[in-house]
């Protein structure tokens, strides 16, 4: 997904004058060819966070559409004053793109490690949030974003499912359940593969989101319609909860149960590990999101 992402913006900087890159170091070493072109729309701040969001609201007043990059503590969690004063607050966009996630980059610590990303961003008012599941997706939310004036996370991750879904701002059904099934799936991203693995002999209906700000509301009410049950869990790759808000505001017309899958709350994993062992101990692996599954729908 990083490939893709580079890939595609080093073509917008080409390709459109309003398109400027704001680095802080990280990857940097993409970019030196569009960097030495145009280097009035390619800046490396440094490792000053603050200022790569600051600089990237600047940029953004002038009419330019920046694109802002690092990894996710230091896109989102360290300057989070400023993506809401510097980019909210001024009513302007950027499309900040980030990398790491929860723990993809486990093997640096704590320090690399930002499972409550979306949470965070989720309490400014205005901004998509994309979560692709495959490098096809990176490309074309990138491609539609660019030409666009509101702030975007795009939240990129390490893991990957073994086929795309088409982009869309609405949930995609990937795997129908019948009309008396136990209830509908929400599988965010990188969770689309381990998800259909562990449901495999539910009666359910699995739905895909590559989308998640805004929320499929209407879509996810007619799903539940559709699946006779309106019992939803929803598996996200970052802070277990996080959207739970928008699963009962899409169902508050009608009695539901939801159960909200992710990195757990209860507990910081100390020790680094691999991404694999991580999404293990949060029970975001097939099987424990199987385990969760049944323990859910078949009550």
């Amino acid at each position: 997904m990083r490939d893709t992402f580079a890939e595609t913006v080093r073509e917008a900087i080409h390709e459109d004058p309003r398109v400027a890159l704001v680095l802080a170091v990280i990857s940097g070493d993409k970019f030196r060819e569009p960097a030495a072109r145009h280097p009035e729309r390619v800046i490396d701040v440094g490792i000053r966070e603050q200022a790569l969001v600051g600089v990237a609201g600047g940029l953004a007043l002038t009419g330019m559409r920046p694109i802002v990059h690092s990894y996710a503590p230091f896109l989102v969690e360290r300057p989070f004053e400023q993506l809401k004063i510097s980019l909210s607050h001024q009513g302007v966009g950027a499309i900040l793109v980030g990398i790491g996630g929860s723990y993809d980059a486990s093997f640096a610590g704590r320090t690399h490690q930002a499972p409550g990303d979306v949470a965070l961003v989720d309490t400014l008012p205005g901004w998509a949030v994309h979560v692709p599941g495959h490098p096809d997706e990176v490309r074309e939310l990138l491609r539609r974003e660019i030409p666009r004036e509101r702030p975007v996370y795009l939240r990129l991750s390490s893991e990957a499912n073994r086929a795309p879904v088409p982009v869309s701002e609405r949930l995609t059904v990937v795997r129908q359940g019948s009309g008396r099934s136990a209830g509908v799936v929400v599988a965010v991203g990188p969770m689309l593969d381990p998800t259909l693995e562990a449901t495999a002999g539910l009666d359910v209906t699995v739905a895909y989101a590559s989308t998640v700000r805004p929320f499929d509301r209407e879509g996810l009410n007619h799903l539940t319609a559709a699946a006779g049950s309106a019992d939803v869990l929803f598996v996200e790759p970052y802070l277990e909860g996080t959207s739970a808000h928008e699963v009962s505001a899409a169902l508050s017309d009608r009695r539901h149960r939801q159960l909200g899958l992710g990195v757990t709350r209860d507990a910081e994993l100390r020790a680094y590990g691999d991404p694999e062992e991580h999404a293990r101990a949060h029970g975001l692996d097939a099987e424990g999101i199987a385990k969760a599954a049944r323990d859910f729908f078949l009550v």
